[in-house]
């Protein structure tokens, strides 16, 4: 490819993003929704926090499954004066191996969940691995659906976890699927402070 050719391509990618950029003149709270089996979700999801922290937005975040499980974001999130968090008590449901202590939990963290999803002071609620709680069973699903229909307008919501449902889909505006194609813990090594921790 010439350099003319080349500049010829790039004017008309240019004007083509310029064109799209104007259309979008909607302003509203957004539903971001990452699933897939693939690692990345909730480090895709701690990236957003770091992005409207640096605005000075206030945000909240529900922890599901994890909530015994010490990781770094843990220990920096905790750090910020913008930041409030609940975290389920029961970590993994495969260590507790009790649906009805497990669904007590997440009963227990979804209450706190949906005060932030009516607050409107708070700018970006983090749902993390809400979707088992639904494909589990332990929350109603048509319950979420309604709080986050019914947050404050210019509230956005980052939801993630594997094999979201349906509804979750089409209630998203945003919707991105991580691949698995290969992990380290499959080659029995173990997870890793500062990456998986």
């Amino acid at each position: 490819m010439s350099d003319d050719q080349y500049k010829a391509r790039m004017q008309r990618k240019k004007q083509h993003i310029d064109s799209r950029i104007e259309e979008a003149n909607i302003d509203k709270g957004i539903i971001v929704l990452l699933t897939g089996n693939g690692k990345g979700k909730s480090s895709s999801a701690l990236g957003m926090i770091c992005r409207a922290l640096g605005y000075g937005m206030k945000i909240a975040v529900a922890k599901f499954l994890k909530g015994v499980q010490d990781t770094g974001e843990d220990v920096f999130l905790a750090k910020q004066p913008n930041v409030r968090t609940v975290f389920m008590k029961t970590g993994f449901t495969w260590d507790t191996q009790d649906k009805e202590y497990d669904t007590a939990m997440a009963v227990e963290t979804w209450t706190k969940a949906q005060a932030y999803l009516e607050d409107k002071s708070i700018d970006l609620v983090v749902l993390d691995e809400l979707t088992y709680m639904i494909s589990y069973q332990y929350l109603e699903e048509k319950m979420i659906i309604n709080s986050l229909n019914n947050r404050p307008k210019h509230q956005h919501v980052v939801i993630t976890g594997r094999a979201a449902s349906e509804s979750l889909i089409e209630i998203a505006d945003t919707v991105s699927e991580i691949k698995d194609i290969k992990h380290a813990f499959r080659a029995n090594i173990k997870a890793q402070k500062g990456v998986d921790l």
